[in-house]
């Protein structure tokens, strides 16, 4: 059995009994959170998991602008959590389906109803940075959860991955690298200090 499978088996085992587990999916960015939900969407019997990303409630740049905090873009208080808060407990009562927002890279916009969670969905991986923080309102996640597995990356390789993200979207070399220790390596170093326990450490190939 793969470790992608295998994880989706405790998965599995932890649901048992249960209609809805939704599983935190966190790590600092670059660690691969998404590629990991979408890895793990098809090991999932057909209609039964869907994927929220944190990404989509991002404030948008315009809120950002306002408040002095675009070049910041992508820390904790960049985000609506009482947004993503209020969705995750629609999605935990199951009674509806729920349309959550979507971040659009090209646009560098959030996409509001982007995508439905569907209530008779029972599997739900939310993924993002922040999901496993201890910091205020962040921590007030923590109940919406019954499992959370956080992506263990060394901090040499996240720089190696933020740095070439930015070269991907046309940055030369040294803005890319400049944007990336200027914002995101913070951010992720802020991940790695403020984060709870997960019940699994995730380590694996991607």
């Amino acid at each position: 059995m793969s470790e992608l499978a295998h994880l989706v088996a405790t998965m599995f085992r932890k649901a048992a009994g249960r209609s809805r587990f939704i599983v935190a999916i966190a790590g600092p960015p670059g660690a691969g959170k998404s590629t990991l939900a979408e890895k793990l969407l098809p090991l999932f019997p057909e209609g039964t998991a869907a994927i929220v990303p944190m990404d989509g409630f991002h404030y948008d740049n315009a809120v950002l602008d306002r408040r002095g905090l675009l070049p910041r873009k992508g820390a904790p208080e960049t985000f609506d959590v009482a947004g993503l808060t209020a969705a995750l407990q629609r999605v935990r009562a199951g009674d509806e389906d729920v349309a959550v927002p979507l971040f659009d890279r090209a646009a560098d916009l959030a996409r509001a109803g982007a995508a439905i969670v569907p209530r008779d969905v029972r599997f739900v991986l939310v993924e993002g940075n922040y999901l496993l923080s201890d910091e205020a309102p962040w921590n007030g996640l923590a109940p919406l959860f019954d499992f959370a597995v956080f992506l263990d990356v060394a901090e040499p390789e996240l720089e190696r991955r933020l740095v070439e993200r930015w070269r991907q979207h046309g940055h030369s070399p040294e803005d890319a690298i400049a944007r990336a220790f200027s914002n995101d390596i913070p951010n992720a170093r802020r991940v790695l200090a403020r984060r709870r326990p997960a019940d699994v450490e995730w380590g694996g190939d991607l």
